[in-house]
C-alpha cells in the first residue's frame, strides 16, 4: 500500500474530500472518537465523514467500498467523488508535495470517467434545476400505456370477423402465435433494461447501447418516423369512425375524405396540445381513455348476458348458447382474406404496441423495474382480453343472419336450414344467396349490436385510437429528443433542446406533429398502415438480437437469451434436420484438414473483428478481465491454470506465459519443440488459454517482454497472475528483489496484479527452475516426483504425450467444489474486481454450490446502517451477492502472540543497526544491503501489524472456505524487495498451520489442505482510471 507521509496530511480531516484514511492504530491505546456520518444520505458512507476515513486505518490513499465511487454524477450539495486511480497508488510517493495537495483536494471527475456501470440518478452537480420532474411508476407509465396502445380499432372491428372466418380454436392459435412474438420481444426488452441504467430514449437507447451506435442510430430515427406515422394512422381511423357516424345520421362535412382531413387535422392538434401540456396532463389522458375501454369491455360482457331482443336476433344474436360455440369453433373460410395466415396478418399489428411503456424510460421512476413489469403485465392482461372476447362472441351470435324482422320460421313455408331455425329464425335465404348483411362474419359492429349500450363501444373505439395515437405521438418525439442529444446525425441536434422539469422535447412534438398531418392528407388508412409495419417489425428483430447477441458474446452482466422462430412445417423440419448435423459435426470435431471455406472464413472473421476492435473505446461494460499467467509450463502450475480457465472460459482471454532463459541460438530448437507440447497439454486439459514463450537473459526481461508485446490489439492481457513466492525466506535474497520487481513493472506497465497461494499446491519455484533461472530456487517442501518427469524432459526432449498423461501435482480445480463459502474481503475499494472474479467463477458448474460472503471493515454501533449502505451499493452491480458481514473488530491490535511470531519470522532480515555507530552501519550495508534497518521497521510497522490483524480475521472466519478472495492495497513502490513481502505475507503467511487452527478450536486436528487465496494487489478495471 502507498504510504502517505504524516507530514503532508491536511490538518482537517474533511479535507480529505474521502481520498485518504487517518491511522486509528498509530495512536495506540487512546479511545477513538465517536463516528460522525451524513444523516443526510443514511444509505450512503460519506467520504468526508470520521467514519469513512478511519475503516481500517492507517494512513494511505486506498479507499473503502461505496457507492459515490460508482456513480456518473454527485448526490446533491456534494462533490464529485472518484477513487484514486492505478497510477496515483503507486506512483504517490514519488510525487512531490504540491502533487500530493493537488491530488487531495481534486475532485473533479475526468472525461473518462462519465461511464460507470452504476450511474446515479441525481443530476450533474452544479445545475439549477427547475422543479421536481414527473415520474411514473409501473402500472401509470408503462403498464396501463402499452395496454391502450396494444388495444385498437382491430378489437372491436375485427376480432368477431376473425372468429368466424378462422373458429374460435385457430383464432385462440393465432392470437397466442402473435403474443408468443410479442412476449419474446417483452423479456428481451426486459434482459436489456435490466442491464444497466435505463435513460431516456426508449427503444433506440436500449438498441444503440446494446448492439452500437450504427444499428441503434439508424434505428433510432427509422422508429422515430414509424411512430410519427403512426399517429396519422391511428388518427385516421379514429377519422373514418366518425366520419362513418356523420354520414349515416346525414350530416357530412364535405365530402367523405375531405371530412376524414378535417376530423384528422383537429383531433391531432388537440393531441399535440396534450402532449405540450406536459407528461402529467398526457399521463391523465391516458388515464382517461383506459377508464372508457374498461367501461365499454364491461358493457360488451353485460351485453352477452341480456337476453336478445327481436332486433338483435335478427342481426344473429341469441345469447349463449352450445351449440353456436361448438359450431364457431371450426373454421369457415370466406373471400381473399380467408385464410390461417390471412387471418393471422390482420390480426398480429393488434398485438403490437408492447414498446409503448419503454419509449418514455426517462419518465418512469425505476425504469429498470418498470419496464420488464409493466409490458409483461400488459402483454397478459390484452391477451386475456383478446382470448375473452373471441370465446364470448362466438357463443353467441351465428355467422350469417339478414336483420329482417320477417324472417321468422312459419311451418310449412319453405325449408329452414342453419341453427337459427331452433331459435324461430330463418336465415336460409340470404345465406344461400350470399347476400346477408349482418351475422359474425358478416357484420363489423357486431360487438357494438352484441352490447347492452352500442354507444359505449363507439366510446371504446375512440379511446383505443386516441390513446394509440397519443402513445405514437410521445414515443416519436422521445424517442427523437434521445437520438439528438447523442449527435449521431448532423443538423438535428436543434430538435433535441429539452423544456420545463421533464425537459419536454416541444421541438420535437412540433416535429411530429407536422410528419402526422402530412400523412393524414393521404386520408386512406390502407396506404399508410403498411408503411409502417416493416419499421416496427425491423424494431422487434433487432431487439430481440440484442439479446441474443448479448447472450451469444457472453457477456458476464446480461441473463436471458431467447431465439424465436415461425415458419411452415416443412421448413421447420428442414432446418431442424440441417442444425442436428451441424452441431453434431460440431461436437465431434473431426480432425481433418481440408482448407475449406469456412476455415478460410474462420481467420478472415477474426482479423477483421479484431482490427475493428482497435476502433472500440473502453467501456465498463464490455470490460474482461484478460490474464497473462506466468505458469511456465503450463503442466507445472496445473492448479494456477485451472483456477484462472475456470473463469476466463468462454469470457475472456488467458495467455500462460513461459520465459526460456538462455541465449537464442541454444533455446531456440527446444522453444519450437515446447509450444506445439503446451498447447496440447493445454487442449487436452480442457482449458481455453493461449501459450506465449520467449528467450531472454535473464526472467525479469522476459516477463517485460510478455507484457509488453502478448495480445493482439484490444485484445490484450490486463491483469498479471502469479503464484506467491513460498521459500522467500530461503531463497538468495537477490531473487526476491526480482520476483518484487516483476510485480512493480506489472503496475509500470498498466497490469493489474493477482497472487494465487495455496500452501501444498503451486510451488512457484518450480515455475521458476522450469526456466533454469537462478532467481527462483526450489521450494523446500516440492515434490519433485510429481513434476520430475516433466522437468527431465525440459532439458532433453518433451513429450507431448508425456505431458498431456503425466499426473498432475494439484487437481483441486478440476473437481465440483463442496457446499463451502467463497470469502470475499472487500477492505478496499479497487473498482469491484474483487467481486466480479467470485461471482464469474460462482456462474460455473464447479462452484455453484458454494455460497458467496463479503466482509468489509466497519464500527460496532453502526452494524446495521453500514450493512444496508453495502448491500445497496452491491444491488448495484446485480451480482446477486447479498450475504454482507461488517467485521467491527478490524481495527483492534493484533494478539500479542501473532505480533511475536511474525517479528521472529522477520528476525533475521533485520539490520538491527539502531545502537551502532555509523562506521559499524555503513560496514553492515556493504555486506547485507538487503537487510532492513530498524528505521525502515519502525516507518512501515503500522502496516505490519495491520496485515497481521488481517491474518488473525482469516483465521477466524474463513478456515473452512473454499476460496478466500483479498482485496489487496498498493505495494510500495520504492524500498527493500523484503518490505513488500511482508505487505503481502502477513495474511497469507501460515501462521494458520493444521494444528494451531485445531487447538484455536480446542481441537488437535489436522486439515487436509490449507485454504486457497487469491490475493489482488490493487487491481482495477482498466476501462477508465481505477473506475467499475
Amino acid at each position: 500500500m502507498a504510504e502517505l507521509p504524516t507530514a503532508e496530511m491536511p490538518r482537517d480531516p474533511a479535507l480529505c474530500s474521502g481520498r485518504f484514511t487517518i491511522s486509528t492504530l498509530l495512536g495506540g491505546d487512546e479511545s477513538l472518537p465517536t463516528a460522525a456520518y451524513d444523516t443526510s444520505h443514511p444509505n450512503h458512507l460519506t467520504h468526508g465523514s470520521t467514519l469513512y476515513m478511519r475503516t481500517f486505518g492507517y494512513n494511505t490513499i486506498d479507499v473503502v467500498p461505496a457507492y459515490e465511487h460508482y456513480a456518473d454524477s454527485a448526490l446533491p450539495g456534494e462533490p464529485r467523488k472518484i477513487r484514486p486511480t492505478l497510477a496515483d497508488l503507486h506512483s504517490f510517493l514519488k510525487q512531490e508535495g504540491s502533487h500530493l495537495h493537488a491530488l487531495a483536494f481534486d475532485s473533479q471527475p475526468s472525461h473518462e470517467l462519465t461511464d460507470g456501470l452504476v450511474e446515479d440518478e441525481a443530476g450533474t452537480h452544479g445545475e439549477t434545476s427547475p422543479g421536481e420532474p414527473v415520474r411514473f411508476g409501473w402500472v401509470k407509465g408503462v403498464m396501463i400505456r402499452c395496454m391502450l396502445n396494444i388495444w385498437g380499432v382491430i378489437l372491436y372491428l375485427r376480432l368477431p370477423w376473425i372468429t368466424a372466418q378462422a373458429g374460435i380454436v385457430l383464432t385462440w392459435i393465432i392470437i397466442l402465435l402473435s403474443v408468443t412474438v410479442t412476449s419474446i420481444t417483452g423479456l428481451s426488452i426486459s434482459a436489456i433494461s435490466t442491464n444497466g441504467k435505463v435513460k431516456s430514449g426508449g427503444t433506440y437507447f436500449l438498441i444503440s447501447r446494446s448492439l452500437g451506435p450504427e444499428l441503434g442510430g439508424s434505428i433510432g430515427l427509422i422508429f422515430a418516423f414509424a411512430n410519427a406515422v403512426g399517429v396519422s394512422m391511428h388518427t385516421v381511423g379514429f377519422a373514418e369512425t366518425v366520419r362513418d357516424l356523420l354520414q349515416e345520421y346525414g350530416v357530412p362535412i364535405v365530402d367523405p375524405i375531405n371530412d376524414i382531413r378535417i376530423i384528422g387535422v383537429v383531433t391531432v392538434t388537440v393531441l399535440l396540445g396534450i402532449s405540450l401540456a406536459g407528461m402529467e396532463w398526457e399521463s391523465k389522458a391516458q388515464v382517461l381513455f383506459f377508464l372508457v375501454i374498461m367501461v365499454s369491455f364491461a358493457n360488451y360482457l353485460v351485453g352477452t348476458l341480456i337476453p336478445p331482443s327481436e332486433d338483435k336476433a335478427s342481426k344473429g344474436f341469441f345469447s349463449y348458447r352450445g351449440d353456436i360455440f361448438v359450431q364457431n369453433l371450426v373454421p369457415d373460410w370466406r373471400g381473399i382474406d380467408g385464410s390461417f395466415f390471412g387471418m393471422f396478418s390482420i390480426f398480429f399489428p393488434s398485438a403490437t404496441g408492447i414498446l409503448a411503456g419503454a419509449n418514455i424510460s426517462g419518465d418512469l421512476k425505476d425504469p429498470a423495474v418498470a419496464i420488464p413489469r409493466g409490458t409483461l403485465m400488459a402483454i397478459f392482461w390484452t391477451t386475456i382480453s383478446y382470448l375473452a372476447v373471441s370465446a364470448t362472441i362466438g357463443s353467441c351470435v351465428v355467422r350469417d343472419a339478414s336483420g329482417d324482422l320477417n324472417d321468422t320460421v312459419t311451418s310449412g313455408l319453405g325449408t329452414c336450414e342453419g341453427l337459427a331455425c331452433n331459435y324461430g329464425w330463418n336465415f336460409t335465404k340470404c345465406s344461400q344467396q350470399h347476400s346477408c348483411r349482418y351475422g359474425l362474419i358478416n357484420y363489423y359492429q357486431t360487438m357494438s349490436m352484441v352490447s347492452a349500450f352500442a354507444p359505449l363501444i363507439t366510446a371504446g373505439i375512440f379511446g383505443a385510437t386516441l390513446s394509440s395515437a397519443l402513445a405514437c405521438l410521445v414515443s416519436a418525439a422521445k424517442v427523437f429528443q434521445c437520438l439528438c442529444e447523442d449527435q449521431l446525425y448532423p443538423l438535428i441536434g436543434f430538435f433535441g433542446k429539452g423544456y420545463g422539469k421533464n425537459k419536454e422535447p416541444v421541438r420535437g412534438y412540433l416535429l411530429a406533429y407536422a410528419i402526422a398531418v402530412a400523412f393524414i392528407i393521404i386520408a386512406e388508412l390502407n396506404t399508410i398502415a403498411p408503411i409502417i409495419s416493416n419499421f416496427f417489425l425491423c424494431s422487434y428483430a433487432l431487439i430481440n438480437f440484442s439479446c441474443f447477441h448479448a447472450s451469444i458474446t457472453n457477456s458476464p452482466v446480461i441473463s436471458v437469451v431467447i431465439m424465436f422462430l415461425l415458419t411452415w412445417w416443412a421448413a421447420l423440419i428442414a432446418i431442424g434436420v440441417v442444425l442436428f448435423l451441424l452441431l453434431y459435426v460440431i461436437y465431434k470435431k473431426p480432425e481433418v484438414n481440408w482448407g475449406s471455406s469456412v476455415q478460410a472464413g474462420s481467420y478472415n472473421l477474426a482479423l477483421s473483428y479484431s482490427m475493428g476492435l482497435i476502433e472500440v473505446e473502453d467501456h465498463i461494460k464490455n470490460y474482461r478481465p484478460q490474464c497473462l499467467v506466468l505458469t511456465g509450463p503450463p503442466n507445472f502450475r496445473p492448479a494456477l491454470v485451472d483456477f484462472v480457465g475456470t473463469f476466463t472460459q468462454n469470457l475472456s482471454l488467458m495467455i500462460c506465459g513461459h520465459v526460456l532463459i538462455g541465449p537464442h541460438k541454444q533455446r531456440m530448437p527446444e522453444l519450437r519443440l515446447l509450444a506445439n507440447g503446451h498447447t496440447k497439454w493445454l487442449k487436452k486439459r480442457k482449458v481455453k488459454a493461449f501459450y506465449s514463450d520467449v528467450i531472454a537473459e535473464d526472467l525479469r526481461s522476459g516477463v517485460q517482454i510478455l507484457m509488453q508485446a502478448v495480445g493482439l490489439g484490444r485484445m490484450k492481457p490486463n491483469i498479471l497472475v502469479v503464484g506467491f513466492k513460498k521459500n522467500w525466506q530461503s531463497a538468495h535474497p537477490a531473487t526476491v528483489e526480482d520476483y518484487i520487481s516483476i510485480l512493480h513493472d506489472a503496475f509500470d506497465f498498466n497490469y493489474g496484479m493477482c497472487i494465487m497461494r495455496m500452501r501444498e499446491g503451486l510451488n512457484v519455484s518450480e515455475v521458476m527452475q522450469a526456466h533454469i533461472n537462478p532467481v527462483f530456487d526450489p521450494a523446500e517442501d516440492s515434490k519433485g516426483a510429481s513434476t520430475g518427469g516433466a522437468r527431465q524432459s525440459v532439458s532433453g526432449t518433451l513429450d507431448p504425450e508425456a505431458l498431456v498423461w503425466e499426473e498432475q501435482a494439484s487437481t483441486i480445480f478440476q473437481s465440483e467444489q463442496a457446499k463451502k463459502t467463497i470469502d470475499i474481503y472487500w477492505l478496499f475499494d479497487d473498482g469491484g474486481l474483487t467481486l466480479l472474479i467470485p461471482y464469474l467463477l460462482h456462474r460455473k458448474k464447479r462452484w455453484a454450490k458454494c455460497k458467496i460472503r463479503v466482509f468489509v471493515g466497519g464500527q460496532i454501533n453502526r452494524l446495521d446502517q453500514e450493512r444496508k449502505a453495502i448491500i445497496s451499493l452491491l444491488s448495484k452491480f446485480r451480482l446477486g451477492f447479498h450475504e454482507v458481514h461488517i467485521l467491527p473488530d478490524i481495527n483492534q491490535k493484533p494478539n500479542a502472540e501473532h505480533i511475536k511470531r511474525f517479528e521472529d519470522m522477520i528476525a533475521p532480515f533485520r539490520l538491527n543497526d539502531g545502537f551502532k555507530d555509523e562506521a559499524t552501519v555503513a560496514e553492515m550495508r556493504r555486506d547485507c544491503p538487503w537487510k532492513i534497518s530498524d528505521e525502515e521497521v519502525n516507518k512501515n510497522r503500522v502496516k505490519s501489524l495491520r496485515q497481521v490483524r488481517l491474518n488473525e480475521i482469516l483465521l477466524d472466519y474463513s478456515q473452512d472456505a473454499a476460496l478466500v478472495v483479498i482485496g489487496g492495497t498498493q505495494l510500495t513502490p520504492e524500498g527493500n524487495a523484503f518490505l513488500v513481502i511482508w505487505e503481502l505475507l502477513s495474511p497469507l503467511w501460515p501462521s494458520a498451520t493444521p494444528t494451531d487452527v485445531g487447538a484455536k478450536s480446542g481441537q488437535q486436528e489436522e486439515r487436509p489442505h490449507s485454504v486457497p487465496v487469491f490475493y489482488w494487489t490493487h487491481a482495477q478495471f482498466q476501462a477508465g482510471p481505477g473506475r467499475c
